[in-house]
């Protein structure tokens, strides 16, 4: 059965973050809050988190996996950006978007897309989620938490502890955090292209 944490959204107690984060550590996967829907993370690297993300969301190999931090600088290690794309992400971050860029060899290929070796990545400005990430120290696997056959993400925790009981081992609830996902910018190309439209204003990428 997956454990339960009930915490304040703007003020999320640290016990239970730090209890989350310790379960990312030991190779859990969880259910968390963002900016923009609730989200399936992981630790980076956690090869049995994805298996599961993958079985709980019916993924293909095909799926872009997000890489999520708490700092626009935390970004270099994993992705190359070219000046243009550093400017035009740093000045819309932390939101509600997801960026695509080329991986670097520190991001596991499990992770990457199989022909661009592209990843997602993603810097979400919702307290519980950039407490998580503190309190994890390092970035996390995520993936929105949209089941098959929906076509909005489940927008109660409580709900998503029911639904996920057995298939997650944390569900982190703070509230109702609404189900629109994130807007999603290809940058890998020379020039931004929108591919998915969402919570994030598209306008300074079209």
């Amino acid at each position: 059965m997956a454990q339960y944490y009930d915490v304040h959204p703007e003020n999320p107690q640290a016990r239970s973050i730090n209890q989350v984060a310790q379960i990312l550590r030991d190779g859990g996967l969880v259910a968390y809050p963002t900016d923009s829907c609730y989200a399936l993370g992981c630790a980076l690297g956690n090869a049995d988190g994805i298996a599961r993300i993958k079985r709980i969301r019916h993924l293909d190999d095909k799926h872009h996996f997000t890489l999520v931090v708490d700092e626009f600088a935390k970004l270099g290690p994993y992705v190359d950006m070219d000046n243009w794309v550093f400017r035009s992400i740093k000045a819309v971050t932390p939101g509600s978007y997801t960026f695509i860029l080329p991986a670097t060899r520190e991001v596991p290929k499990m992770m990457q897309h199989p022909k661009k070796r592209s990843v997602g990545v993603r810097i979400p400005q919702h307290r519980t989620a950039l407490a998580l990430l503190a309190a994890l120290d390092a970035p996390m696997l995520s993936s929105t938490l949209l089941l098959p056959g929906e076509e909005e993400s489940p927008t109660d925790g409580w709900a998503i502890k029911e639904l996920l009981d057995h298939e997650v081992d944390a569900v982190l609830d703070s509230g109702d955090v609404g189900s629109e996902p994130t807007t999603v910018v290809d940058m890998t190309s020379g020039e931004p292209v929108v591919v998915r439209v969402g919570a994030g204003d598209p306008s300074p990428f079209e």
